[in-house]
């Protein structure tokens, strides 16, 4: 993320915050103006139109507080960027003598005033770029390995950290995307990996290293009653355990046909737009599914079992993984996101009913389990239920589980879905194998990432499953 557009978020985040801190205010003061207006006329009771009205204005201020905490949050994400990009540009811009000779001007790669060899103005779509990865490769065309080996050149010196993560790891060994390809294509790949951008707890990915090690406290502090004026107070020592998180490489593939390399068609919008589709899809369904350590494999199961399933009987099951949850993490996080296939939930969108949650969040309307949202917290975030969870529609969850038709809902708190990968950090490709018989050039690419939902123990993610989230029939 460029430094201008960051700034530009920062603030337009900061005026939502104030904003909602000045409604919760405004609701405030009305609402002591009604009670005061009361308390002066000596009643002791509110008219149906005054109580109506400190109702309303109740559920807008509980409303700009939501608003002005979740604004809160996401600034300490942004300004944690924002601090990380200042630190990286004075460690570019920092010079150290090394008293080694200055090199030939021919023999330099030089970033700043002279212009990159792949850059928006001249190669919007990368068609140049992705050209000369295959023109060098099937024909090893001197000009492409020219251009190639100095865009390389001036990735290590702008970006070199990201790099030298796959030197030795047994990882590939590719060319770097030109980073505004990166911030070109990305965009529209949010809707293959909703998961990953509206229920997880993202972080920067460090620079190197293969894996990321965090402390998970196993045996808490005490604290008990003191039995006696100079008696002994509790004591429990602390304990933790390490829990290392590995880098994981998602890696997506295009075949390229000969045609449209030598023809210089086809191979630019298309090509990348797929491969980047490719990896967000890889990421987000290694989340959901990967054997031992993937969200399916460590939540904390409700069974749900029923050979006719209705919605009114699914909602307790829901309510009681979030409060497994709960119970787990007690003051420490709640369940946030409901994290179901799209099958799921247009099933639970077409039921109808006469009955109607005992509680409902507020600006929820009575007589529904849950309202529709727009963009408010982003195109991957389908809805939001009377208890306050928020619906994230994902079909990188599994339908064939249970008796091979089954698929499952999970039920998991943002903070503690944690997700290190970096926006700054480049994709890699390359070219390998061409499939000689149907003159095709296969591309790879590829991005690091590491994930963990085990800093606490089991239960702090939930899920429902069983035989009552068969293929609904509608």
């Amino acid at each position: 993320m460029t430094s201008y557009i960051l700034t530009d978020r920062i603030r337009q985040v900061e005026t939502v915050r104030d904003n909602a801190r000045h409604s919760k205010e405004i609701a405030q003061q009305q609402i002591n103006a009604i009670l005061d207006a009361a308390q002066r006329a000596g009643r002791s009771n509110l008219t149906q139109e005054e109580d109506r009205e400190v109702t309303r204005l109740i559920e807008a201020k509980d409303a700009s507080v939501i608003e002005a905490r979740n604004a809160g949050r996401d600034l300490e994400q942004l300004r944690a960027v924002q601090l990380e990009e200042i630190e990286y540009g004075k460690r570019v811009n920092q010079i150290t003598p090394t008293n080694v000779r200055k090199p030939a001007y021919d023999r330099v790669a030089r970033i700043g005033m002279e212009e990159r060899t792949y850059r928006p103005d001249q190669d919007p779509n990368g068609r140049n770029f992705l050209t000369d990865v295959s023109r060098q490769f099937l024909f090893g065309d001197p000009g492409a390995q020219e251009r190639l080996a100095r865009h390389m050149r001036e990735e290590q010196t702008e970006r070199g950290e990201y790099l030298s993560r796959a030197v030795g790891t047994g990882a590939f060994t590719g060319l770097t995307v030109p980073q505004y390809m990166t911030e070109l294509f990305a965009p529209a790949t949010a809707a293959l990996r909703p998961f990953a951008d509206a229920a997880c707890n993202r972080h920067p990915l460090p620079a190197q290293g293969m894996s990321i090690n965090i402390s998970r406290i196993t045996t808490a502090s005490s604290a008990a009653l003191q039995s006696a004026e100079n008696a002994a107070v509790s004591e429990t020592n602390m304990d933790d355990t390490l829990l290392t998180v590995p880098v994981q490489t998602a890696a997506g593939q295009q075949t390229v046909s000969r045609q449209a390399i030598e023809r210089g068609t086809g191979i630019d919008d298309v090509t990348m737009q797929d491969l980047f589709d490719r990896v967000a899809t890889t990421l987000d369904s290694t989340l959901l599914n990967q054997a031992t350590t993937g969200l399916t494999n460590v939540a904390s199961a409700t069974a749900y079992t029923d050979a006719s399933p209705t919605a009114a009987e699914l909602w307790p099951k829901i309510q009681g993984a979030a409060s497994t949850v709960e119970a787990t993490l007690l003051n420490m996080g709640y369940a946030t996101h409901a994290v179901m296939h799209s099958r799921r939930w247009n099933w639970l969108a077409s039921q109808v009913g006469s009955s109607w949650p005992f509680v409902s969040t507020s600006g929820m309307p009575v007589n529904a389990g849950g309202l529709t949202l727009t963009n408010e917290y982003g195109p991957a975030v389908r809805a939001k239920l009377s208890s306050g969870l928020l619906v994230v529609v994902d079909n990188n969850i599994a339908t064939n589980l249970g008796g091979g038709t089954e698929d499952e809902i999970y039920v998991v708190p943002r903070n503690e879905c944690h997700l290190w990968e970096d926006p700054a950090a480049p994709m890699f490709i390359r070219a390998e194998q061409p499939a000689a018989a149907s003159l095709g050039v296969l591309l790879v690419a590829y991005s690091y990432f590491g994930y963990t939902f085990q800093r606490y123990a089991s239960g702090a993610m939930a899920k429902v499953g069983g035989t009552g989230l068969i293929a609904p029939t509608f």
